[in-house]
């Protein structure tokens, strides 16, 4: 088969989602364990190159910060020729946007060892996604390639000179590669999370990506800065000016930054990168599944990349069936004024749920409005456009009928599916875990996958995966924001969709996120 088609061998993302679907009997057959003495370090620290230090003070990195609530729902959209003027980032701003995104904001001591915890909720907090620069020359940083180290909060030069260009030709000229003077590239070493999570792991790049880049958006929205993802790109170009180990590691997504008139210049001589890094564990376990899934939904070239972006498959909402009740968010004077960066330095993934305590139909309203106002994505167009579709288990919310509803999202509506008290139902969806059967309200981002792939190839389920997280991510600030807790979960796959189902009947789940008051009692005891 030409390299070119081979995305859109959609048999390949379908086989792996099915084979990574926890059950019972799955989990019954896992005889894996964690081996504690091969654990992963939580960083890609390189050897032997030029580090560029970051900003540190924190009246930069707290500076000036809208409330969360405000910076996670501005509004996305596409920047103009005509629009004037340029926005070039330094490095204060650039220090602002890494730490809020994806630095270290706790570092707690354990039995087994420090847990450095970064900005963003990541999945068992192994996190395996890093952010790398690519960068004409800023106020105060030379164009380059870098690498972002937040054990260390610096910049690691991996390659001197403007290599946008190799962006540009690999994202297929996206007008707004072409116009930025600065793209993240995110990228996950697989290891660093496959050591827990196995052949799931590949599900997790995009769950972990997606909730550093709901960070990502906010911070960088609130600076002006008008950031776009751009999922559509070369992965082997892209991989190669990282210096990435295909066998090991996979870029993820492009995130511009910015604007810059000029386009850039043609691009320097590049050579291959043989650069040394810390050894991450005494061995490494290769997940053969997580390679097969990202080579089949790569993109070969620059023109594949084009042909790839835009609009997602159409979708139509079925006329309600049951009682409708529209989203009652609480109006921006009486929300939390809390600022993006206190938000973001408290945020933790609630350990356990007070299910004496509800929280409110406001309070429920204001996290599904916020969290999905849009998604500045290449494969979403226009902006406001989604893959997913939302369930919610209610257990406890004022003033809403416990039971199942359906998130109504262009009526910005709850429809009542099924009504009861379903808590024992939610723990057994959720792995049969505590935390979902106490939780107030239980979201479940689910999507039609097969129109999906049919109109995105195998690319497509990254995309759906990515704005799951993405979603997910911002529901997390939206609740700590509006103080009380949140966690994301995993799940039983094909129980999801059956419960909720007829209405779900051919839908996979893609994210799972619980919301409560935290049980500060037995969160105590948890840690004492």
């Amino acid at each position: 088969m030409d390299k070119s088609s081979q995305n859109q061998d959609t048999e390949a993302a379908l086989n792996y989602h099915e084979s990574t679907k926890h059950s019972e009997q799955s989990l019954r057959a896992n005889v894996h364990f964690l081996d504690g003495e091969n654990k992963p370090l939580p960083f890609k620290i390189y050897r032997g190159v030029e580090s560029v230090p970051l900003v540190r003070d924190p009246k930069v990195l707290d500076n000036s910060t809208p409330t969360t609530l405000e910076a996670i729902s501005m509004p996305v959209g596409e920047v103009s020729n005509e629009d004037a003027g340029e926005n070039i980032p330094d490095l204060a701003t650039l220090s602002q946007v890494l730490f809020l995104a994806a630095g270290i904001t706790k570092h707690k001591r354990y039995p087994g060892g420090d847990v450095y915890f970064r900005a963003y909720s990541n999945t068992g907090a192994l996190y395996h996604v890093d952010l790398y620069l690519v960068t004409q020359d800023l106020p105060d940083l030379a164009s380059g390639v870098y690498q972002f180290g937040p054990h260390d909060f610096a910049l690691h030069r991996l390659r001197t000179g403007d290599y946008r260009g190799v962006l540009v030709e690999a994202s297929g000229a996206h007008p707004r590669i072409a116009r930025a003077p600065l793209i993240l590239v995110s990228a996950s070493t697989y290891w660093r999370n496959a050591w827990k999570y196995q052949a799931r792991a590949y599900r997790h790049c995009f769950w972990d990506g997606g909730t550093l880049h709901a960070n990502l958006l906010a911070i960088a929205a609130a600076k002006a800065l008008q950031p776009k993802i751009v999922m559509g790109f070369s992965d082997s170009a892209v991989e190669a000016l990282l210096g990435l180990d295909p066998a090991r590691e996979g870029a993820l997504t492009l995130v511009t930054l910015g604007r810059s008139i000029p386009e850039p210049p043609a691009v320097p001589p590049m050579r291959g990168l043989k650069l040394e890094t810390e050894r991450l564990s005494r061995s490494e376990i290769d997940y053969p599944p997580i390679r097969l899934m990202h080579a089949a939904s790569s993109l070969a070239s620059g023109d594949e990349a084009a042909g790839w972006r835009g609009n997602p498959p159409q979708r139509e909402a079925a006329p309600a069936s049951g009682p409708v009740q529209p989203l009652r968010p609480s109006a921006d004077t009486e929300l939390p004024q809390d600022s993006l960066a206190s938000v973001i330095r408290r945020r933790g993934s609630t350990r356990a749920f007070d299910r004496a305590r509800s929280i409110s139909y406001e309070e429920l309203s204001t996290v599904l409005d916020r969290a999905t106002r849009g998604i500045p994505a290449d494969f979403l167009a226009p902006p406001s456009a989604t893959l997913l579709d939302l369930y919610l288990i209610v257990n406890a919310v004022d003033d809403l009928v416990p039971g199942t509803y359906y998130y109504r999202r262009v009526d910005r509506a709850l429809e009542l599916l099924v009504a009861g008290d379903f808590r024992r139902e939610a723990g057994r969806l959720g792995l049969s875990q505590q935390l979902p059967a106490d939780a107030a309200v239980n979201i479940y981002c689910l999507c039609s996958l097969l129109p999906i792939l049919k109109r995105f190839g195998n690319r497509g389920y990254r995309a759906a995966q990515l704005e799951g997280g993405i979603t997910g991510g911002r529901m997390y600030l939206a609740a700590y924001a509006q103080h009380f807790g949140a966690t994301g979960l995993t799940f039983f796959d094909d129980e999801v969709t059956e419960f909720f189902s007829p209405h779900a009947a051919g839908k996979e789940v893609m994210f799972l996120m619980a919301l409560g008051h935290p049980d500060l009692v037995r969160i105590g005891r948890q840690f004492s």
